[in-house]
């Protein structure tokens, strides 16, 4: 035999594999990172159809697309985004107010803005926190002109109110809290380069 030659190196011979048995704690890891995983998409789904929701709202409103909002009526044409809602405000106890500010320029700006800016940041993952408060201030002002409690509105006839609190505007405030909390931003966004801005490092409730 050669000097060089091994009997284990032979061509058709291959010293076994062991492999070490995972442990049941690297198992339980392993399943609850794959967990996370499928939750950040999700969550990341979430985000972007909610952010759709509201940036087609301002698309829609500001264009006259033909949708909720006629072709030649949009706020560039020199509609109102709020004159129709706020006056046809017909229940609870900020009616009179509701129909005082319909078709406000303020209100406009306003509610143009926040429909734009929210829906921004949630299509892009940044600055969710901030959304999420603004998007509740402005979700609990439209429930409370929905006034889902009231049986009745104010001309007398049924208010057709399908439940007297769960009603979608505080569903989407829901939302709003759960993407912000959840840091919904780093997946399929850009919540992880916003979070390392230093003006968001010095102000965390930018992030």
């Amino acid at each position: 035999m050669a000097v060089h030659e091994h009997p284990n190196r032979s061509s058709g011979f291959r010293l076994p594999s062991f492999r070490r048995p995972r442990t049941a704690s690297e198992s339980a890891v392993s399943a609850l990172s794959g967990t996370h995983t499928t939750q950040a998409y999700v969550l990341a789904s979430l985000r972007l159809l909610t952010g759709f929701v509201f940036l087609w709202a301002f698309l829609d409103k500001t264009f006259g697309l033909g949708y909720a909002t006629q072709s030649g009526k949009g706020w560039i044409d020199g509609g109102s985004p709020t004159k129709g809602f706020l006056s046809g405000v017909a229940a609870g106890p900020m009616e009179s107010t509701f129909h005082s500010w319909a078709g406000d320029a303020w209100a406009d700006w306003l509610f143009m803005l926040g429909l734009l800016g929210i829906g921004v940041a949630l299509l892009a993952g940044v600055a969710l926190r901030f959304a999420a408060v603004a998007g509740t201030l402005m979700m609990a002002l439209m429930w409370v002109a929905e006034w889902p409690p009231a049986k009745h509105l104010s001309d007398g006839s049924p208010s057709m109110s399908t439940n007297p609190f769960a009603e979608y505007h505080l569903i989407y405030a829901v939302v709003l809290i759960a993407l912000a909390v959840a840091s919904a931003g780093n997946t399929l966004g850009l919540g992880q380069s916003w979070a390392k801005l230093p003006l968001v490092r010095r102000s965390r409730w930018l992030r």
